[in-house]
């Protein structure tokens, strides 16, 4: 007769947190409504009920190629302009995110505006400011950082001057 052995402390845990969280429609409906969006030139797709979304576009860090995804975006306190790289609370960070840390100059649209901006990680302080503002407005976002065994970073977009 063989006993199992529990699993150590925690272990549990650790692997439900490494579950991937994404919902399965999300592989569906999120090209169809990166699609809509850029072929109504923002028209539709920008607000999701009582969400506002942006189009996202990095540069692929292997392919060199462009990346373009819709993300819910916020406007903080200060009117800074952010996104939340939570990945649906997985442990492992969105890949758009490590594309930014390798190449921060990204494009944004934003409903019908279209601009380069720099995407920078907010910084500590920053961050503690931003974070309980996010999740009064969107809880879901305190969830995913109890999900994902991480530090969910929050992405800072700060336009770019126009090329005169």
């Amino acid at each position: 007769m063989t006993s199992r052995m529990p699993p150590p402390p925690g272990a549990q845990g650790r692997d439900a947190a490494s579950r991937n969280h994404t919902p399965g429609w999300a592989q569906l409906f999120l090209p169809i409504h990166r699609w809509l969006y850029q072929y109504t030139g923002g028209v539709l797709g920008h607000r999701l009920g009582p969400q506002r979304t942006l189009l996202l576009t990095t540069t692929g860090r292997r392919s060199g190629r462009p990346r373009t995804l819709p993300l819910q975006y916020f406007r903080g306190p200060e009117g800074h302009l952010f996104v939340v790289a939570s990945n649906w609370g997985n442990d492992r960070s969105p890949a758009w995110y490590l594309n930014l840390l390798a190449e921060p100059r990204v494009q944004v649209q934003l409903g019908r505006q279209r601009f380069a901006a720099l995407a920078t990680s907010a910084s500590t302080e920053e961050r503690a400011r931003l974070w309980p503002w996010l999740v009064a407005r969107a809880p879901v976002f305190a969830r995913y950082q109890q999900l994902a065994a991480r530090e969910i970073p929050l992405v800072l977009l700060r336009p770019l001057p126009a090329p005169s």
